[in-house]
């Protein structure tokens, strides 16, 4: 069972580590009935299906579930691939549950200065209050008890923070959006340099790179960083983009992008970026613009998971990746089921460290 402590430890102790570096995991929510996905589900399930198969190629898959055996017998039947493999790297554990996004209310990694992963627990309030959040907001510390995190320690953190909020280099850099942060219902009387201070000590954040422009049309998440601009390593951003003027998101992402380039490394250095391009519109059967985007990407081992959505814009975005990633092996997967519900790949996971979970790892 992993030990569970309240925050406190000195800022410098610690640091969040970049995507890219070693996990022993993929944290995944399976969807129901229950769950706002009933309008899509069997196509959903597919999509969640077929990547936990491709993904357990590589490392271990936590699926948490409301009933964990009627989930491992329907995501054992729901995609395309064989199940084999699945068996053997697929660990599903029983409990209530909201929904699936499990970027905002999984547990936050963090290294310790003695090499050892540390996973922190936020409070989760439904993005602002927009949405119930009482179970996915317990799943954290239910994984804990569960002992799924092996003797990791799980540490309580009395703020909100949503994982698909912040991005880390894995040197002490966060770059996250003010328009999320400093929302009232997730930051009440909070300012930027509150928000420093609390990243400061429980991230052990050494500076935090703020956005004040971007956001798409369709995000209920008041603009999430993994919506919009990305580390691929410490000098590069991966950022979302469009030259077409006529689309409302013109003015706002040329905004984004020129903050982006006043950046600067820890070294003092211009960030290397690489702009992806702005899916063509996708809309909801209200007529409603969806937030398509290839920003929301998940790097894991082996692999970089790429957003696809059915649009010309597909191949482009998956050719990026190869150029920005060239040790890892580029794979599309089809998010149009998953934006149908405002998110994509990197909403409905959250990677683990090396050395957290008590199961096969490389």
């Amino acid at each position: 069972m992993s030990k569970h402590t309240m925050a406190g430890l000195n800022g410098l102790s610690r640091r969040m580590p970049a995507e890219w570096e070693p996990q022993s995991a993929v944290l995944l929510a399976w969807p129901d009935e229950a769950t706002d996905w009933i309008d899509n589900l069997s196509e959903v399930q597919a999509c969640v299906a077929d990547f936990a198969y491709e993904l357990s190629h590589e490392q271990a898959v936590i699926m948490v579930a409301r009933d964990a055996q009627a989930a491992r017998a329907e995501l054992l039947t729901a995609g395309s691939a064989s199940p084999q493999l699945l068996q053997e790297n697929l660990f599903c554990y029983e409990m209530p549950i909201n929904d699936t996004w499990c970027r905002d209310f999984g547990p936050i990694s963090l290294i310790s200065a003695e090499g050892k992963p540390l996973l922190l627990d936020w409070i989760f309030n439904g993005w602002g209050m927009k949405y119930p959040a009482n179970h996915d907001n317990m799943i954290s510390r239910r994984l804990a008890v569960a002992g799924a995190f092996g003797d990791t320690v799980l540490e309580t953190v009395p703020w909100v923070l949503e994982g698909g909020s912040i991005e880390s280099d894995g040197q002490g850099t966060i770059l996250t959006t003010a328009q999320c942060l400093l929302d009232a219902n997730r930051s009440p009387l909070a300012d930027i340099s509150t928000l420093e201070n609390r990243f400061k000590q429980h991230l052990g954040a050494v500076r935090v790179l703020w956005l004040h422009n971007g956001r798409l049309a369709g995000d209920d998440t008041d603009g999430h960083i993994d919506t919009l601009a990305r580390f691929c390593d410490a000098e590069t951003i991966a950022y979302v983009a469009t030259d077409n003027e006529s689309d409302e998101h013109y003015i706002s992402l040329k905004a984004m992008e020129t903050e982006l380039e006043a950046m600067r490394t820890a070294d003092g250095q211009p960030y290397r970026l690489v702009p992806l391009p702005l899916p063509s519109p996708i809309y909801d059967d209200d007529g409603l613009r969806l937030p398509a985007t290839y920003a929301n990407f998940l790097i894991t081992n082996h692999s970089v998971w790429v957003p696809q959505y059915g649009v010309p814009e597909d191949a482009s975005a998956f050719t990026a990746m190869v150029g920005l990633f060239p040790g890892r092996n580029i794979r599309g997967v089809d998010c149009l089921p998953l934006v149908k519900q405002h998110g994509a790949l990197h909403c409905i996971t959250m990677q683990l460290p090396a050395g957290v979970c008590p199961m096969k790892e490389e």
